[in-house]
């Protein structure tokens, strides 16, 4: 079959990478859609079960540091198109291990570049009609001032902001973590082949996401099963920590307007106008659950309980996504109350799926991670 498009996407059995693959894939059938994933901790296949038969759609088990791999999938599928999602991704992970952080995202994503460099190098068109889109996190931007502790109303933001500044596409680097330094390391790779070797790229960073698929590792889906399970909900220092939040289907039509619609060598902060703290997102996560659960209201409030800080934990985050808005006409679609029922929604219809991933090696990692603080 002649498609009008090979994508290679990678990651794409994770979170953010199984919404993006099946956008794509129902969206755009002329496009043929290389799902590349490892299958760590956090890809699952049972992601995708709903476009796992389509015609347009091939799923391939290779690890993106493999670099030799990589250049045979390359020559394989004719990818003329690149959207790269694999990354390793939690913080607390990356502060036990910051060598494989280092590996995945800074190595692996240099062992792609170079592939698509070589691939591309080699056509009569060379670069023509060829897109690599790396998305990256707001984290590399650093941390923001919490100028108002009790949030105050705002014009740019459906809930309150915390402060006067956002982050830009022009703030510059100041990363913290083993995490947010290997996406950092990772997004100069991406920009440098393009001003070095002239390779059409393309850089986002976002905001932290929710929704369907998210493996309980991440905030929201924690303690959405915790409530299930009246199993504590542990909150790092006082809970006052801010962050902007996402709704991954939303994230996921702006990477497919980016990669379509986005400017060669730009860089584009995707964000839902959205600062929660951490203490109040829980807040309206334990309501939410306990409503549709048949909780009595806070039935579920005692399982707050307070652990010690994460090491260098960020104060602040908060992006602005104007540009995108302005330039590619993207906004968000949904309130993040809207938002969180139907992600709660989804895990609680979900159960097998839920309960299948937070087995075996999960719960020892989750044991461990926070029984001692």
């Amino acid at each position: 079959m002649n498609f009008a498009r090979n994508i290679l996407i990678t990651g794409g059995a994770g979170f953010i990478g199984s919404h993006v693959v099946r956008l794509f894939v129902n969206k755009y059938p002329e496009y043929h859609i290389i799902n590349l994933d490892k299958l760590t901790y956090a890809g699952n296949l049972a992601n995708l079960k709903d476009i796992e038969n389509q015609p347009n759609y091939t799923f391939v088990k290779a690890d993106i540091c493999d670099f030799d791999k990589m250049l045979e999938i390359f020559k394989q599928y004719h990818i003329d198109g690149v959207i790269h999602l694999a990354a390793e991704s939690h913080v607390d992970r990356s502060i036990k291990d910051p060598f494989t952080f280092a590996q995945t995202n800074v190595m692996g994503t240099l062992s792609l570049l170079q592939a698509a460099k070589l691939t591309w190098e080699m056509l009569p068109e060379c670069y023509e009609g060829k897109r690599f889109y790396h998305i990256s996190t707001d984290e590399v931007y650093g941390a923001l001032e919490l100028t108002y502790p009790e949030g105050k109303k705002s014009e740019i933001s459906s809930h309150e902001v915390y402060g006067d500044e956002f982050f830009k596409e022009t703030n510059k680097y100041n990363p913290h973590s083993p995490y947010s330094a290997s996406k950092a390391g990772s997004d100069h790779f991406v920009r440098a082949f393009h001003d070095t070797y002239g390779m059409p790229t393309i850089v986002t960073n976002c905001s932290n996401n929710y929704g369907p698929y998210q493996f309980p590792e991440k905030l929201i889906p924690l303690f959405i099963n915790n409530i299930r399970h009246r199993k504590a909900l542990p909150i790092y220092g006082k809970g006052e920590n801010v962050r902007d939040w996402l709704y991954v289907v939303d994230h996921a039509r702006a990477i497919d307007v980016i990669f379509h619609d986005g400017k060669v060598a730009e860089t584009y902060n995707i964000g839902g106008f959205n600062e929660w703290k951490n203490i109040d997102i829980i807040k309206v996560i334990i309501s939410t659950v306990d409503k549709l659960l048949g909780n009595p209201h806070d039935y579920s409030l005692d399982l707050i309980t307070y652990v010690t800080d994460r090491k260098g934990h960020d104060l602040r985050y908060a992006i602005d996504s104007n540009k995108l808005k302005d330039e590619l006409g993207w906004e968000p679609s949904l309130q993040f109350e809207e938002g969180i029922e139907k992600t709660v929604r989804w895990y609680l219809d979900n159960q097998e799926w839920m309960d299948n991933i937070t087995s075996g090696a999960y719960e020892s990692y989750y044991e461990d991670m926070y029984k001692n603080r």
